[in-house]
């Protein structure tokens, strides 16, 4: 009989799971096709369907595969990937009317702090679906409907970085300790917990899992009042343990040792065997389960052959202590190392220590068997215990736990007797009759002191449930203290201490990237330099700080950052069309043809490898192949501005105005606040003569990055060629306080000083600029010039003459000037101009 639709389409979702997140992409693709070939019509085959081909970058497929229940809005996987698909193949408006549709069913979703190693939520939440609209409202040009989403997004997880990214490139003003912290839905989510189970062996203290608990509701029960051997369990602390492996009567008549995990550890902990004889089996129990292991012993023991079948105890009268229900459900301490331990034979008369075991046998299987200490002699040491010490362990939070002072004042008021000292003996101890080779001195206290004591003669190794020892106390170093179960609280407290230092390591490298986004370059490398080293010796955060001295024009330092970015990561591309540029400024041809060929091996399809070759080219003043390869990068990646204004560039050297404002415009197009395009625009219109407009252009770009002091130079520089030297002077002063070592800056302040009889500031600033560029002519010129007006000839014909030795091109203008000293209304020579 063939199996139904339902079932085969059960198995080919585990199979396309299975290969997802094996990240095998094509045979997930391949299964989901025969998924949806079963189940044509369900939303969650076309949803699988088109998560496969999304992966694989398919867009247009994993567009057509969910674009009926998605743009529908009646599944939500299938809504999501039809939006990120809308989002890569620029059809914005479809991806947010599907999301919008869908609202009803990831409006109210919090998958946050429920996604682990084991565990995984496939289908998005509200933050993550906010993220996404952002992202398509900012790309559709709307962006007020994008930053509402991006809060709404960051208001709902704190920690969604895209989302925060998306703010700073909108140049939308915030305050950081005001983004990561902690949400009232975080907080939520980490006081319910995750609900997930632990690894095996990654918590040393975690009690058996549910799946365990599940288990063993499953397995066959005995329930049989009368039967010795029966099950009985405690709960304690919410743990189901079961007692009979804490017999040692089970040991006594079975002739064996089962050794299993106490209920504090964690499953699959490597279990020790004991090398102890095993009974008539000639073998030792080792489970790699320690739990199934505990059953499988109950199972051999109920429905084994005669051969482990235990003697039956000779019919006796039977020993009850009046007014005591002898219960014995003290858990034992941990186990000895099992190498040291030596069997001993068994003395004649054990028979007799024997007689009072039957009558006593059901009430004693019934209470723990847990794994016992043997002392160096091979017996199995365990103290006295009574009715009320078992039912404090039954009802104590810790079984583990040791006996109060009470426990031990009623084990020394016991009723005295041969009869009760013979039971005690039998019952609580595996060797009885060794134990009375040892002489007891003085009187029936000193002999029950002695009980669980070591009698090689080794006193180091005594028994931490020994109550009645000399001293009251535990010898707890001889004995491995068992660890307990870390409190909730605790691991809760150390689970917010660890997301509050996210948070924190968050705020900083937020704050260092929202400075960044806003050109203010000094504050974000010192929020970066900030960090802890760890963190900061990374490649985001060394791009950030090679970014920011870069839009400072410190050219130099910022190619160290970079050099050390390629030594940690040589594969990486984000960022390298910024170290192409910087090479670029500083004529290091060699490094820059070096770092295109090593970017083009890496991955010849990316954007970066191309702005390399082509700023190489450029260098090279070969500006029709720079043109062909910043034309290749934008043909791969459409949104890539910072190509489209290098095209500018170029085609602003060839002359070619009109290709170059088309080249920026694009530019602009694909960033809004991408402020280099706005200074080519401004640039192409000087040029022009159009210096209203290039000056609108201008004023534009250093809206955006109001601290590059080029910008604002620019600036100066067309307020100037409009005769407006007051105005320019401004522009002058503030760009030379946003970049005190800019020479250009500086020279054109000398310089429009000079134009507004302002000699003594001229000279000045032109002090201060002959230290920063000594071998420029032009500053010395001038300096000649501001002299020869303050009437100091000497330092005139100094400057003069250093000039004309640094430009030996402009020696006649120079001498010119030289020989017209002694006119005052000597006009300026083409030089200075």
């Amino acid at each position: 009989m063939s199996p139904s639709n339902q079932h085969v389409a059960h198995q080919l979702r585990l199979l396309i799971y299975y290969h997802l997140d094996c990240n095998l992409l094509r045979n997930a693709l391949f299964f989901a096709g025969r998924l949806h070939a079963y189940e044509p019509r369900a939303t969650e085959a076309a949803y699988l369907l088109a998560l496969c081909y999304l992966r694989l970058g398919q867009l247009k497929a994993a567009y057509d595969g969910c674009k009926n229940p998605g743009s529908r809005g009646t599944h939500l996987g299938c809504s999501y990937i039809f939006a990120q698909a809308c989002l890569g193949l620029e059809r914005y408006g479809e991806g947010l009317a599907a999301l919008e549709k869908s609202k009803s069913l990831w409006f109210s979703r919090n998958s946050w702090n429920k996604h682990t190693e084991t565990r995984r939520q496939p289908l998005p939440d509200a933050a993550a679906v906010h993220c996404l609209q952002g992202k398509l409202s900012h790309a559709y040009g709307d962006t007020n409907r994008a930053i509402e989403y991006y809060a709404e997004a960051l208001k709902l997880n704190s920690l969604m970085w895209d989302a925060f990214v998306g703010l700073c490139d909108l140049g939308v003003n915030v305050r950081i300790p005001n983004i990561f912290k902690m949400t009232p839905v975080m907080t939520t989510a980490m006081d319910s917990g995750s609900g997930e189970e632990p690894f095996a062996g990654v918590l040393e203290d975690s009690p058996p899992s549910d799946s365990f608990l599940n288990k063993q509701a499953h397995l066959p029960q005995v329930h049989s009042s009368n039967d010795p051997f029966s099950i009985a369990t405690n709960r304690v602390n919410g743990d189901i343990r079961s007692n009979f492996t804490k017999s040692a009567l089970y040991e006594k008549l079975n002739g064996s040792t089962i050794t299993v995990t106490p209920s504090g550890a964690v499953a699959g902990t490597e279990i020790e065997v004991l090398d102890t004889p095993t009974g008539p089996n000639g073998g030792v129990i080792a489970p790699q389960d320690p739990w199934n292991a505990e059953w499988k012993a109950v199972r051999s023991f109920h429905e084994g052959s005669a051969a482990t079948e235990p003697p039956l105890a000779p019919a006796r009268k039977a020993r009850t202590i009046a007014g005591l229900d002898m219960k014995f459900g003290i858990d034992a301490p941990p186990r000895m190392k099992a190498s040291h331990i030596r069997v001993k034979s068994r003395a004649p008369g054990d028979s007799e220590e024997m007689d009072g075991v039957a009558s006593t046998i059901s009430s004693f299987m019934t209470s723990s068997m847990a794994e016992r200490k043997r002392t160096v002699s091979g017996q199995i040491a365990q103290s006295v215990t009574s009715n009320a010490t078992s039912q404090q362990n039954l009802t104590a939070n810790d079984p583990m736990a040791p006996q109060r002072r009470s426990v031990r004042l009623f084990n020394q008021i016991r009723p005295q007797g041969n009869k009760f000292s013979a039971s005690t003996g039998s019952l609580g101890f595996k060797e009885g009759r060794d134990i009375k080779k040892a002489k007891p001195v003085g009187t029936r206290r000193a002999q029950l002191s002695t009980v669980g004591r070591v009698v090689s003669g080794n006193r180091k190794h005594i028994d931490p449930m020994d109550v009645d020892s000399k001293d009251g106390r535990y010898d707890v170093p001889t004995v491995p203290v068992p660890f307990n179960p870390k409190p909730a609280v605790s691991e809760r407290t150390k689970e917010y201490e660890s997301l509050q230092y996210l948070l924190d390591l968050f705020t900083k490298l937020g704050s260092g990237y929202f400075a960044l986004s806003h050109y203010r370059c000094e504050e974000a490398l010192k929020i970066f330099n900030s960090i802890t080293p760890s963190q900061r010796e990374t490649p985001w955060v060394l791009a950030q700080m090679g970014r920011a001295l870069y839009e400072q024009t410190s050219y130099s330092e910022a190619e160290k950052y970079f050099v050390r970015i390629k030594a940690m990561s040589p594969a990486r591309l984000e960022d390298m069309e910024v170290y192409s540029t910087i090479l670029w400024h500083l004529k290091s041809e060699v490094d820059l043809a070096f770092l295109s060929h090593e970017i083009l091996d890496i991955d010849r399809l990316s954007p970066q490898a191309w702005c390399a070759v082509g700023n190489s080219f450029s260098l090279q003043r070969d500006h029709d192949q720079a043109l062909k390869c910043f034309k290749r990068a934008t043909q791969l990646d459409p949104k890539f501005a910072y190509a489209f204004t290098l095209q500018g560039h170029e085609h602003v050297a060839n002359e070619e105005y009109d290709k170059a404002m088309a080249a920026y415009r694009s530019g602009i197009a694909a960033e809004n606040r991408h402020y280099n395009a706005w200074y080519g625009l401004g640039r192409v219109y000087e040029k022009q003569g159009k210096y209203n407009v290039a000056e609108q252009h201008y004023r534009t770009a250093a809206g955006i990055n109001p601290t590059n002091a080029v910008l604002v130079c620019c600036i100066g520089v067309v307020l100037e060629k409009m005769k407006n030297p007051k105005a320019a002077l401004v522009q002058y002063a503030r760009s030379c306080e946003l970049a005190p070592k800019s020479a250009l800056s500086r020279f054109k302040k000398a310089r429009v000083l000079m134009a507004l009889q302002q000699p003594d500031l001229a000279l000045m600033e032109l002090n201060v600029l002959k230290d920063i560029a000594p071998d420029e002519a032009n500053v010395h010129f001038l300096l000649g010039r501001v002299y020869k007006i303050l009437r100091q000839k000497g330092d005139a014909i100094k400057h003069f003459t250093t000039a004309l030795n640094l430009d030996p091109k402009a020696s006649h203008y120079i001498k010119e000037v030289m020989e017209q000293m002694e006119d005052e209304d000597d006009e300026d020579g083409p030089i200075a101009g």
